[in-house]
């Protein structure tokens, strides 16, 4: 099965100005950013625990906007895991992730075996709430995936998020903590040395 790549590739989607790209950056660089900048579509790629051994989490941060449905349908079919991003202070930004998730169905059939997360971000806002949790969690268990809300601002559940989505896999063990059993992974460490290796 060539699908069994070194690679797990998680692809966020919500609606433009929800966080998308704030999650990832606090989850990937540890930074916040106060400016809203829109996202063409960006990559980044983690180093995590696949099966015991090492691959690459590779995040797609996709566009917020409709403009681009070729590079959506395209990232639904190559992703392994999804998470769906609205924030709670627009019930419009939950509205429409409907044909996003609709399209996510679509294209991989089954969504059940498939990791998915329901995100509210920008909890910290919760004086401008328009969505309140039982909806999300309500939508949730309707679109049968997992849910939490998030602060990307505020680091809240950032971590948590994707090492919750990657528990969710259930055909492979992947996680965020790489383990330092000595094995596999000391011997590659070992030819390794003197390479450069970005964590």
């Amino acid at each position: 099965m060539p699908e069994q790549s070194n690679d797990y590739r998680v692809v966020v989607f919500g609606a433009g100005g929800v966080g998308k790209s704030s999650l990832v950056l606090r989850f990937v660089k540890g930074t916040f950013r106060e400016v809203y900048i829109p996202t063409i579509e960006d990559t980044y790629r983690q180093v995590i625990s696949c099966d015991k051994s090492i691959c690459t989490l590779q995040i797609t941060d996709t566009t917020g906007s409709h403009q681009f449905p070729a590079m959506q349908r395209l990232s639904i079919s190559k992703g392994h895991a999804f998470i769906l991003v609205y924030s709670i202070t627009s019930r419009q930004s939950l509205e429409e992730l409907k044909p996003i998730y609709e399209q996510i169905c679509q294209i991989k059939g089954d969504v059940e075996s498939i990791p998915m997360m329901l995100v509210g971000n920008k909890n910290d806002e919760s004086q401008n709430r328009e969505v309140d949790s039982s909806e999300g969690e309500a939508m949730a268990k309707k679109w049968k995936c997992a849910f939490m809300e998030t602060s990307a601002k505020l680091n809240h559940n950032v971590k948590e998020l994707f090492q919750e989505l990657l528990n969710l896999e259930k055909r492979r063990t992947v996680s965020l903590q790489i383990d330092g059993k000595k094995s596999k992974q000391q011997k590659r460490k070992e030819k390794l040395k003197g390479k450069c290796v970005m964590m």
